[in-house]
């Protein structure tokens, strides 16, 4: 006969363990001897072993009450229902480590690889963090729920951020969300922008919109985008 301590030494697991067991039904509960302590045979020890390899195995623990004295087919059966569940288990964590891997390559979780490469070069560019945000949640938005128009787009800003004019008025707007709404300057930009549009037919203009009421919640309602300057700037824009 053996004491708790030494039953779980013997089986390699804690005196808590043992106690889980038993609260779990795993492992009967001896009768306590005449000191009021609980003595186990090498049965109990045993069966403690065989409860901790299925257990280290990966073998759920309301699994293994059924398993313990199964016979080989049914054990079988079960193993072979368990290691496809924790097959199953190990493609979510690889694919969960891929989505983590994603993480540190920034926007690319989020967005198509074609968008990540235009918001990359606006970094390249010098563009705020802050209207790279602004674009970024604008095409999480866009591509959701209208992916059409996002593919659609993302080559068109790209074509336009290589426009050395566009690239000049838009790295001037950019700026100009920190100005005061009063500063001459953005009428400048203003007359800039006016100049431009009536060289170039955007084909943005032109194109259907498959989803308007994303397109202008992505363009107006992110937080951030706008400010009392870039509020003037677009009614100097549409005065």
């Amino acid at each position: 006969m053996i004491t708790i301590g030494q039953l779980a030494g013997y089986a390699g697991v804690t005196i808590k363990a043992v106690r889980h067991y038993h609260q779990r039904g795993l492992l009967d509960e001896p009768e306590r001897d005449s000191s009021g302590y609980r003595r186990y045979t090498a049965k109990d020890a045993v069966e403690l072993v065989k409860i901790r390899t299925l257990a280290t195995a990966g073998v759920p623990l309301a699994r293994i009450r059924d398993l313990l004295d199964a016979d080989p087919e049914t054990l079988a059966a079960a193993i072979a229902e368990i290691d496809h569940d924790v097959r199953e288990r190990i493609a979510q964590l690889r694919r969960t480590r891929d989505q983590l891997a994603q993480l540190r390559t920034g926007d690319r979780l989020f967005v198509s690889a074609e968008v990540a490469d235009y918001l990359d070069e606006l970094r390249k560019l010098g563009v705020s963090d802050r209207t790279i945000r602004l674009e970024r949640d604008g095409w999480i938005l866009m591509r959701t729920a209208s992916p059409g128009d996002a593919a659609a787009w993302v080559s068109e800003k790209r074509e336009l951020i290589a426009d050395p004019e566009f690239r000049a008025i838009y790295l001037d707007h950019d700026a100009a969300y920190d100005w005061s709404p009063d500063d001459p300057r953005l009428a400048g930009i203003a007359d800039r922008t006016r100049e431009w549009v009536a060289r170039r037919q955007s084909r943005s203009e032109a194109r259907p919109i498959q989803n308007p009421t994303m397109a202008r919640l992505a363009a107006e309602s992110l937080p951030g985008a706008s400010s009392p300057a870039w509020d003037r700037l677009a009614q100097l824009l549409t005065g």
